[in-house]
């Protein structure tokens, strides 16, 4: 005779757990050795200070999706405000996948324009915990929809700062492979930093395969959907600034480039889109150094785009600051 079994109901709004003994899974970041011995002591005292979830006090959800919820949250002897991450313990393989790869990318990068992790935890039952750096003003997509289309100075000053953590990332063998909008966090000082590596890839080899269809589809490159076609020479890294002209795009236009304002995508529309149609480009009131800057970015063969170094010598990336 079968036996049917309730199946278990996700609370997405469980209360932090006062686990006065849980300690650190391992201690991050893990600074390189290039970083200085003053930002070394700096990152250590966080880590003293952070050294369990009892620390921390719950003030509100700020996101909920993949299986978890993210809480603003302060420690209750600093008064420090953090933004932390769990993951539950019964979430599907895929899921627990990407924060064990997002765990490890973290442990690796000590960046100003990466978001920063002051510590993992992890719970008997199995729920996992990210302690991350706050960033008060949310994403570039919350902003685009409250404020509205960047102008082009606040794009160059964008530009640079995540062409800057692309730049760490790369160099670091990092590639990111969600670049898009909800995925660069922003404070009200307008610091962009990149988050979210829960599909990024740690190149080992310097030709390791980077080509298997993970990210949102919507900001893919061509050779992310046909390999076949658009893959020759491929460079694994060359997946990202695509994204980040798809991104810039999106942030000067107030809508995803590839369709008209208010269209939802669909798998079969994007991938005829972007493997079949001419890349989108800026509007024509748009200055020659963001066109040139975007056409740089989107090029449907990768090894035609521009590297990291390279846009971040580009005149649009150049502009002058005061001008932002």
């Amino acid at each position: 005779m079968a036996v049917i079994r309730e199946r278990r109901q996700l609370n997405l709004r469980l209360p932090l757990p006062e686990i006065a003994e849980r300690r650190p899974r391992f201690p991050l970041p893990l600074p390189p050795t290039t970083v200085s011995s003053a930002a070394a002591a700096a990152t250590a005292t966080a880590i003293q200070e952070v050294d369990r979830l009892a620390d921390l006090e719950k003030l509100q959800v700020i996101g909920h999706g993949n299986g978890g919820t993210v809480y603003k949250v302060r420690h209750k002897r600093t008064l420090a405000t953090y933004a932390l991450k769990v993951v539950h313990g019964d979430s599907d393989t895929t899921v627990r996948r990407q924060i064990f790869r997002e765990m490890e990318i973290l442990s690796r990068t000590d960046s100003p324009f990466v978001v920063r992790c002051h510590g993992i935890f992890e719970k008997p039952a199995g729920d996992i915990a990210i302690l991350m750096e706050y960033m008060d003003s949310g994403t570039l997509e919350t902003l685009r929809k409250s404020n509205g289309t960047f102008n082009e100075a606040s794009l160059a000053n964008i530009a640079r700062q995540i062409l800057n953590g692309l730049n760490y990332l790369h160099a670091h063998k990092i590639v990111h492979r969600d670049i898009k909008p909800s995925n660069l966090l922003v404070n009200k000082k307008m610091e962009v930093k990149i988050a979210d590596f829960g599909v990024s890839k740690i190149m080992c080899r310097t030709l390791d395969p980077c080509n298997s269809y993970v990210g949102t589809c919507a900001y893919m490159s061509p050779e992310r959907f046909d390999p076949d076609t658009y893959g020759a020479n491929y460079n694994g890294y060359a997946g990202d600034i695509w994204s980040l002209g798809l991104t810039l795009l999106e942030l000067y236009l107030g809508h995803f480039p590839f369709l008209p304002p208010g269209q939802r995508p669909d798998w079969a529309t994007l991938m005829c889109a972007i493997c079949f149609g001419e890349p989108p480009s800026s509007p024509e009131g748009a200055s020659e150094k963001f066109r040139s800057f975007i056409e740089c970015c989107l090029q449907k063969e990768s090894s035609k785009r521009w590297t990291v170094s390279q846009l971040l010598s580009h005149p649009f990336v150049s502009m002058d600051r005061r001008s932002d």
